[in-house]
This record gives C-alpha cells, structure tokens and sequence, in this order.
C-alpha cells in the first residue's frame, strides 16, 4: 500500500516577476525564455536548487521544462541544460526593497531585460536587472523552525505566535502567506499581522512585511529593518532577532496543511479517543482528542484519520476501529462517500463503518441507513438466522457530519489560477496570480463563504458573485489530496470556465471543478 508522511516539506516553487510587471518564462520552442507572461501559471514556475558545488551561488530550474536557466559569456540566456553546468550557477543579491538581482557568478554580469530582450550582460543594476520572488505554491502551510523543530502557532493568551508545538495541531497552526507590494506578510488563523516585534496587527502595516530569502532549501523573512523573524527566549517568541545574517536559528521549513475534522455521529455526539484506543462517538465538545488529520493516497483517493494521541484509525478483528496504527497499511484506509451533507466510510473489509449503541465504531454494515427489502417480506430489526447471522444495519448511523476545522480563512487555486474578485465587479476570476482571502463559516455539514463584499451565492446559468447578503450553503466534498469538490445548491460543482469566470455548471466533481485549499 502506498504511505503518506504526516510531515511534507513544500518544495519552494515561485515566479520571478520583472520591472514591468511581466513573469520569467521557459518556452519550449527553442528551450528560449522571455518575460512576455502577465501571470503566474506552469511555464512561469521556478525551483531553486543548491549548487551541488556546496558555494553561495543557486540553480534556476524550470518546473515546464525540468531543465536549468544559463548564462553564456556573451550574455546569451536559455533554459535548456538537462544537467546543471557552469553556465547554470548564479548569484542571488537582495536588495533593500526586497527583490533581487541575479548575478552569474561564472561571468559576473547581471540579468535581466524585457519581453524577449533578456540577457546576461549587465555591468550593473538598473531597474532591468530587478526581480520579484512571487511563491507558487499553495500559501496556507504550517511554519516549522529549523533549529528548535518546533510549529509556529498563535498563542491567543499571550497575544504573539510562538515556535513552540510539537504537531501542528488544530487550527492556531494555520499560516497564511500575503502577497503585497512585493512583500510578504504572515497572517494568523485570526486574521491579524505578525509585525517584527511579536504583536499582531490588523492591517498589513510596513513593519509587518518581509522579503523571502533562501537559504540552502530554507526560508527567512528579512523585516524593513534588515533584521530576520527568529524564535526568541523560552516560550519562543516569534519576532526579529538582532541579527542581519540568516543562521540557523532565523531559518524556516514551509510543509503541506493537510485538512484537519471532526466528525459528528448520528446520537449528535463528537467521535473521539478522549477515553482510549476506541473511537466512540461520545464526546459533546471539539478539542484536541476530538481532531483527525485527514490525509488522502494520491493513488486510491481513499484516507486515514490520525488522532492527536499518535496513531490511525485501522479496522481490526470482529470489525472494530481502533486509533492504535503506527503505520499506513490496508486497514487504515477508508473509502468516502459523499451523501449531501453527510459522508459514510467505507472499511478495508468492504463493509460501511456505523456507530454501535454504545457509541463506539465498528465496520458491520453492508448498507447506508435502510437495507433493501429481502424477498418474501419486511426487515424485523432481528438478528438473522443461520451460519451467516449478522445484525441488521443501524439505520442512518452510517452517516457522520465532517467539519473542515484548520480552514477558517480560505484561498482556493484552480487549474488556470487563484480565485479573487474581479476588478470592479462582484464576480470571481479563476485565473489569477494573485489571490484574495474568503472566510469560512460551517453550518449542519455545510460551508457559507463571505468575501469582501458578501456572501458567496450563485445566480442565473451558475454565476456566482461574492455580493450576498444572506449565506449560501455549499457542499465540499475532499476528493483528492490537497483539492475539494465545492457542490452548490443546484447539485452542481463550481469549475473555472474558459472566461476566467466562476460558474456552478460542472456535473462531476473531477479536472476544472477540484481546488487546492
């Protein structure tokens, strides 16, 4: 069976965006590269790689082509080497308004340029030769510090985010990166600003904004000062240190968020490992022994669900589910079906999980709620007869509420592009490179979205606009890793369409109509 770590470090993929406003990209007629591209999509995506030489200059990889951006001595630029060669090493200088001059450190010359007039052979730097580091990658993840192997969270009581978790757990782990004036801010699951002293702020003031630098595969955040967030003092206080060199200790790993739930029985009660390795439905709150991480194979698209105690949900003998697993196997995958507002999950021994009348999970049922009517009568609600007795499933207690809890400011990535408003209109764009913040609010297994002007709400042929006073519920339903199926009122699934709009118009929930979260 395919396993899934808990822990995934994100590759730091982004885009470099020139003086007017145009992306680095990698073409593949020719392997020639241009800055033509007015948004960030696959041939405008760069890896930055280490020299293997273990010096201080870098490697640009393209993500279209796989192959590494160089530098010729006659300042002739392509992207065509399958394996890094001198030509490929550059010097990465950053500059005090955060973007960054690329020197090749074989010629010592500058690159830069415009539209299809780029080269490699600049003696200084002109506005030319400046570029913006814009991530690529999804910008809601949990913020680990390298030296202390500790997760950000935001600490409400002492009013700061510290590095001191152990697991990224429940929501106060989740951090949101905000791309602004070619900066970048870290908002909190509150949706306040981590400003260079430690205090959280509303707005995205300048002290609350950094330039990313890399380091050896690493993240740091450069304050308007010059100075690096670093955890500080016992409880590790999260806030600019004195140090104007990145070291260890100013060092971060950006990793995957995987969706965290809880999940709520047909007796209205939460499931949990509050009392032991069984997970009974038997709690009436929502705290940490209550939370699943959900991770979902690539391969199968069926899920685990990790408990804060340390291990999977796994199906054992006589059909109970057990939080005890240490490791993926068969018997932690569970199979979902999406039914409305409710999901059932199915078990490795091909039978439907249900809640047994002590509140406790057993994989017994071969049907969700009532069975089909055998032949020559009624079901009695009796325990059949015979070698191949078996009770007679439970009714609706198949079925369980799933709430999405470390989500409660959302940005969505489709296949074209991020959502966001359009500009002087209350509808949505799906291909943006830019994207704005929705918040998310939970109801009876479903999910109301407000943006800047409203609600979320869907209107004649599928529109939806963003400028509802009343709540709209829609449905998600978590498809694939890292993606959901967001289904509205009228059955359908929002897509992005070929104008960039977004329309509730899909029929199933695959390709255009899935959105990283």
């Amino acid at each position: 069976m395919p396993t899934n770590g808990l822990r995934q470090v994100l590759k730091i993929q982004f885009g470099l965006v020139n003086d007017t406003d145009r992306y680095l990209t990698a073409e593949s007629f020719g392997f020639k590269v241009n800055a033509s591209a007015p948004s960030l999509k696959r041939k405008q995506t760069w890896l930055l790689e280490p020299d293997p030489g273990q010096g201080a200059a870098v490697l640009f990889r393209s993500s279209h082509l796989g192959r590494y951006l160089s530098a010729e001595e006659d300042g002739r630029v392509s992207c065509e080497a399958e394996q890094p060669g001198r030509d490929c090493r550059f010097l990465v200088l950053p500059q005090p308004d955060g973007r960054w001059a690329l020197r090749s450190e074989p010629h010592g010359r500058f690159f830069g340029g415009t539209e299809d007039q780029l080269s490699c052979f600049a003696t200084a730097i002109s506005p030319a030769e400046l570029w913006t580091v814009h991530l690529a990658i999804h910008p809601q993840a949990h913020l680990l510090s390298v030296s202390r192997r500790r997760y950000v969270h935001l600490c409400p009581q002492e009013d700061e985010m510290a590095a001191d978790g152990d697991m990224p757990w429940g929501v106060d782990a989740l951090l949101t990166l905000i791309f602004q004036s070619r900066r970048y801010c870290l908002k909190s699951c509150d949706s306040r600003y981590l400003r260079s002293d430690g205090r959280l702020v509303w707005e995205p003031e300048a002290r609350a904004c950094y330039t990313l630098e890399f380091k050896a595969g690493k993240l740091a955040f450069k304050d308007c000062d010059g100075r690096y967030l670093a955890p500080v003092g016992p409880a590790g206080t999260l806030k600019a240190g004195r140090n104007t060199r990145p070291g260890k200790d100013e060092l971060f790993d950006l990793e995957e968020s995987h969706p965290q739930v809880v999940l709520v029985a047909a007796n209205h009660r939460y499931l949990s490992v509050r009392q032991g390795v069984n997970v009974s439905a038997n709690q009436d709150e929502e705290m940490d022994h209550e939370t699943f991480l959900m991770q979902i194979d690539r391969e199968t698209k069926k899920c685990t669900f990790y408990s804060s105690t340390g291990g999977y949900w796994t199906l054992v003998t006589h059909g109970g589910i057990l939080a005890t697993a240490t490791q993926v196997s068969a018997n932690t995958m569970f199979e979902m079906e999406w039914r409305g507002r409710r999901v059932a999950l199915k078990a490795s021994n091909g039978r439907y999980v249900c809640m047994k009348k002590n509140g406790q999970l057993a994989a017994i049922s071969d049907f969700v709620g009532e069975p089909p009517c055998p032949p020559g009568g009624a079901w009695t609600g009796k325990v059949a007869e015979g070698a191949q007795q078996r009770p007679v499933p439970p009714g609706k207690d198949e079925e369980f509420t799933l709430k999405l809890i470390n989500r409660p400011i959302l940005v969505l990535r489709g296949l074209d592009g991020f959502v966001c408003h359009r500009r002087g209109s209350n509808q949505l764009d799906t291909n943006r490179s830019v994207y704005d913040v929705f918040h998310l609010s939970f109801s009876d297994g479903a999910y109301q979205i407000r943006g800047r002007g409203g609600f979320w709400n869907t209107g004649s042929h599928g529109s939806v606009c963003s400028d509802g006073e009343r709540a709209e519920d829609f449905l998600f339903e978590f498809r694939e890793r890292g993606r959901v199926a967001i289904r509205a009122r009228s059955g359908k699934y929002l897509r992005g369409g070929a104008s960039g709009l977004l329309r509730a118009d899909a029929d199933a929930p695959a390709g255009a109509a899935l959105w990283e979260y």
